[in-house]
């Protein structure tokens, strides 16, 4: 089974070299990988993650606004009855800052630094997929 996973930059952030490296890793391992590019609104990331059938919303977060972005987009799932779609967050992310994310509903917390095999290996976890098989 391949888990799809949407990865979002939302808000003002316009850096998105990291964005694009998540998704290239995730991609190369065998998920399914939807990028919606640079500042996208709240709104515009759920109905792509619902419109995709995503497992999981992975947000790239640089600007410090983690906590509140993260809310939003948890909210806005609730919202649009899309709640089972998952949230991760990545970026700069202060130690401080992880159980508050959790609190606002991410399933994950991936900070700058992160290593690219801990965060697959952690979304094979939250999606129940598997490595794929060698050819």
């Amino acid at each position: 089974m391949t888990a799809r996973v949407l990865v979002a930059k939302p808000g003002l952030d316009g850096h998105d070299r990291g964005a694009k490296i998540v998704a290239r890793t995730l991609r190369d391992a065998g998920f399914e990988v939807v990028y919606t590019g640079i500042r996208q609104r709240i709104e515009d990331i759920v109905s792509i993650a619902v419109q995709e059938d995503v497992a999981v919303v992975g947000l790239s977060i640089l600007s410090g606004a983690h906590v509140a972005l993260t809310q939003r987009v948890v909210d806005a799932l609730r919202g649009a009855d899309a709640a089972d779609i998952a949230v991760v967050v990545g970026g700069t992310i202060p130690q401080g800052d992880i159980e508050k994310l959790r609190a606002a509903g991410a399933a994950a917390v991936f900070p700058t630094g992160t290593p690219l095999d801990v965060l697959v290996t952690e979304m094979r976890a939250l999606t129940g997929t598997s490595a794929p098989a060698s050819t």
